[in-house]
């Protein structure tokens, strides 16, 4: 399989991020969804809204998010948009909850242990997406970045749960007590699913800031603990997500161990090698810095 390619820059400023989508050659067209993370109630790492202006106004697009499947101020329409509007997302963009009233699922016939995903039905007014992911750990993925948002982002709340619990409709304790393995194999099951959804008509880009072992999901998170790398781009959600955690393993930042510790000991790259060898992606990849 021909190489990937997956561009890069050091400087983290909104206006690289419309320049590395730029890079790609895609046009997005139609509707646009913009997923991003919405970042939990006293988060303090998440993305702001200012920092995205550019691309998703450049691409005419709608800001979309699906309500969580735990506590907090994301797990019902009215708290989410709510926190939409208190984290200015609304302030800027027109924001979509695409779970608000209904959900469809979507089949995976080849599944790893998934075979329907379960997302929000409002994704179906969208001819296109641009995945906006924040790079960073994760308490139980190892980490975060275009394959989880693609596959827990985009899942409704009962899609989350299903993900969590390896395809049954767990309670929410059972989603805490999973096969490691299979809800990372689970994770790109979901992942596959919105690919094959959009086809060509997706691309994505993660930016390496602000990155702490904890995702932008978490309402108390650990503070980073690496200086910033830069922001990629790639029509591959595959290899953007390896370049992130090469670029991890070749940094000389003393933070790196702490990092890496967190996705290693959740065996967080087996996500990225079951949604290869689910063929939405290759990990061999060109890094093209500009």
């Amino acid at each position: 399989m021909e190489k990937t390619k997956v561009y890069f820059t050091r400087d983290l400023s909104p206006e690289s991020v419309v320049k590395m989508y730029q890079a790609l050659g895609r046009e997005l067209k139609g509707k646009v969804a913009v997923k991003v993370h919405s970042g939990e109630e006293g988060n303090q790492n998440y993305l702001r809204p200012e920092f995205m202006k550019p691309m998703v106004e450049y691409v005419n697009g709608t800001i979309v998010e699906c309500n969580t499947a735990y506590d907090g101020a994301r797990d019902t329409t009215e708290k989410h948009l709510k926190l939409m509007a208190d984290h200015e997302w609304s302030k800027y963009f027109n924001v979509d909850i695409m779970d608000s009233e209904e959900e469809i699922a979507f089949d995976i016939p080849n599944g790893k242990v998934l075979k329907k995903n379960y997302v929000g039905k409002n994704i179906e007014n969208y001819d296109s997406m641009l995945v906006l992911s924040h790079f960073k750990g994760h308490p139980m993925g190892g980490y975060g970045g275009a394959l989880k948002q693609l596959s827990i982002g985009v899942a409704s709340s009962k899609g989350k749960r299903f993900i969590h619990c390896c395809g049954s409709n767990g309670s929410y304790e059972d989603m805490f007590h999973q096969d490691q393995d299979k809800f990372l194999e689970s994770m790109a099951d979901a992942a596959s699913s919105v690919v094959n959804h959009f086809k060509d008509n997706i691309a994505y880009i993660n930016i390496m800031c602000n990155m702490s072992v904890d995702c932008d999901c978490c309402n108390v998170a650990e503070d980073p603990c690496m200086k910033d790398i830069g922001i990629l781009a790639s029509l591959d959600p595959v290899a953007i997500d390896q370049a992130c955690i090469d670029l991890v393993k070749s940094s000389d930042d003393p933070g790196r161990d702490h990092l890496l510790e967190r996705i290693n000991s959740r065996h967080g790259t087996l996500t990225i090698d079951a949604a290869a060898e689910l063929g939405i992606g290759t990990k061999e990849y060109e890094l093209i810095e500009i």
